[in-house]
């Protein structure tokens, strides 16, 4: 099966050797969204909302990239760096799907930087018409 790099327009640089999602058939994988720009810098210092809303709307522009939609997403995967920023992280999450959310885990973690405080992961499928 064929794999397409998917990389939108302003995307931030990535910090390791990664690609900002894959597809492969009719799935789209998203890698690890952090707070960052497009030049790498850090979106939401000390703001887990706004970290959270900012990462969504790359996840958006990512599937945008690839003719999909949040709508298409089946799973997604969150990483807190504090498990008390759960309820601020859900606030923001729950407006960006507001029905019928896909599935989810939420687990604490390190991240890559001390500045992080919540990262995402993101599956997607998309059936193919034809």
């Amino acid at each position: 099966m064929a794999r397409q790099v998917i990389i939108p327009k302003n995307s931030p640089p990535p910090l390791g050797p990664y690609s900002p999602a894959t597809r492969a058939g009719d799935t789209i994988y998203v890698g690890g969204v952090l707070p960052t720009d497009a030049e790498g810098k850090l979106v939401g210092d000390g703001d887990v909302a706004a970290q959270t809303r900012h990462e969504l709307e790359l996840i958006k522009s990512v599937l945008e990239a690839a003719d999909a939609s949040l709508d298409d997403v089946v799973f997604n995967q969150v990483l807190l760096r504090d498990m008390s920023d759960y309820a601020a992280m859900n606030a923001v999450y729950r407006t960006y799907f507001p029905k019928d959310p896909p599935a989810r885990f939420c687990i604490r973690a390190d991240l890559v930087r001390p500045e992080f405080l919540v990262e995402i992961i993101a599956t997607a499928h998309v059936s193919r018409q034809g």
